[in-house]
């Protein structure tokens, strides 16, 4: 039976205009840029798919919430209702918040970490990668092969793979291990999910080793519709479910609430480890703030409390992944090479296929993202070898096999017309893809350097 349109599960009560400008005035607005999407200013922008973090519209009931915060310096009112939130739907006892997520990882990799460690993770992602390696840590991927193929359509390409885990402890031994970092919807794998048995197994094994799990959650509830819409067993459990017995396998988890959360600032960690508590409560007040705050308004700590209940409701996250597939569905029907299943957050256009003339060292996703921009307005990223940097000891670029320009839906913003828009843009650049040019780097900060780099045409 063919699949019925979902409306949006909310209406419309406020509008944003945005800027309509020429091909001539974004080329050379582009040009300004330096040829990196992140240094465009975002009135130049017509449809900003360059992130999900913190471009979420909030509901009017995160709004009327807001109105309710307690600026407290300690003891607010709002950390307790978002304690509470935390300790109901994620199921971890213990809280600290911070202002986003990377200062959550910093904590965690500082505490967690010895120097000369492993930290093996199901992919890397930028900012977890840099603050273990900041603390001493090594990344190990311990994602399976499958994920580093654009076009293999396995539908748990986030699962990890526990012979490369063990094969890791049989050299190294389970000491040289700091923690498994584990994330649901792995962002740099095209936000592919893992499967609930492959959890279990991984828990059974770390269990063993006395190994922790920290999840990194940003991204938890899009793993859970996809566990409930492809894994045996789940289809008749509601999201909110799968992610208390997703969450209960770690010791704890570090979060950017600018994606799930539904909010434009915030993060936490949390963890039911009440010693490596009680030392993060510590930390938290150096770097960020009282352990009560941790650098976020009272405002901001209820607003994320509201959209962690709202962001487990059913029909909110089966319209926001469902339209995710209809943007990608558009271009994969046009047979534009694309990572494939299709997240849960972005569509990945695979750009080494997209521009097989333009060698990785030429930086073939950034080449692409900036065209897209001056076709049509639509701000993608690179997700290729400008993220993934260089390797600190040889100073050679890290070669990822993916090469991908990553097309980000913000939640609540966007209807399919302007999916609609993208679309057509990505398929009129597929068509005379050959006059896109390679790009040279002109200027690169030493880390994340994706954000800053800057290039020119060839």
């Amino acid at each position: 039976m063919k699949t019925r349109t979902m409306a949006e599960p909310y209406k419309i009560k406020m509008v944003e205009p945005i800027k309509m400008t020429t091909r001539e005035y974004r080329a050379a607005k582009m040009r300004e840029a330096g040829y990196n999407t992140f240094l465009l200013k975002s009135e130049d922008v017509y449809i900003d798919l360059l992130t999900d973090s913190g471009t979420n519209a909030m509901s009017d009931w995160q709004w009327s919430g807001m109105l309710l915060g307690d600026e407290a310096y300690a003891g607010a009112r709002n950390f307790y209702n978002l304690e509470k939130a935390v300790q109901e739907i994620y199921g971890f006892k213990f809280l600290v918040p911070t202002h986003q997520g990377r200062a959550a990882e910093h904590i965690t990799s500082q505490l967690r970490i010895k120097r000369g460690q492993y930290v093996p993770m199901n992919m890397y992602f930028t900012t977890t990668r840099e603050h273990a390696e900041r603390a001493g840590g090594i990344f190990y991927d311990c994602i399976i092969d499958e994920a580093h193929d654009a076009a293999n359509p396995f539908p748990f390409k986030g699962n990890v793979d526990i012979a490369k885990l063990q094969k890791l402890v049989d050299q190294k031994g389970a000491d040289a291990i700091a923690y498994l970092s584990v994330a649901p919807c792995v962002n740099m794998a095209g936000g592919q999910p893992f499967s609930m048995a492959n959890l279990r197994a991984v828990a059974a094994w770390a269990k063993k080793y006395n190994l922790p799990i920290i999840f990194d959650a940003t991204r938890a509830i899009e793993n859970c519709y996809f566990v409930q819409q492809r894994e045996p067993g789940y289809a008749n459990k509601p999201v909110r479910e799968i992610l208390r017995e997703m969450m209960s396998y770690g010791e704890g988890m570090t979060i950017s609430s600018k994606k799930d959360n539904l909010v434009n600032i915030g993060g936490f960690l949390a963890t039911n480890n009440e010693s490596f508590f009680t030392k993060a409560k510590e930390m938290v007040v150096v770097f960020e703030g009282l352990h009560t705050y941790g650098g976020l308004a009272g405002r901001d700590m209820e607003a994320i409390a509201r959209g962690i209940y709202e962001m487990v409701d059913d029909a909110y996250i089966a319209s926001r992944i469902r339209q995710v597939e209809y943007l990608g569905n558009r271009i994969k029907d046009a047979g534009i090479p694309l990572v494939v299943p299709i997240g849960g957050h972005a569509v990945f256009l695979d750009a080494k296929k997209f521009l097989p003339h333009i060698p990785q060292e030429q930086f073939p996703a950034q080449a692409l993202a900036s065209a897209l921009y001056v076709d049509s307005g639509v701000r993608g990223m690179e997700r290729g070898i400008v993220s993934a940097g260089r390797d600190h000891a040889t100073g050679e670029h890290h070669k990822p096999k993916l090469e991908l320009v990553r097309l980000t839906i913000p939640r609540r913003v966007y209807t399919n017309l302007h999916m609609d828009v993208v679309a057509e843009s990505c398929i009129a650049l597929y068509e005379e893809r050959e006059k896109i040019k390679g790009l040279r780097m002109t200027y690169e900060p030493e880390s994340l350097r994706f954000f800053q780099a800057r290039f020119e045409e060839l």
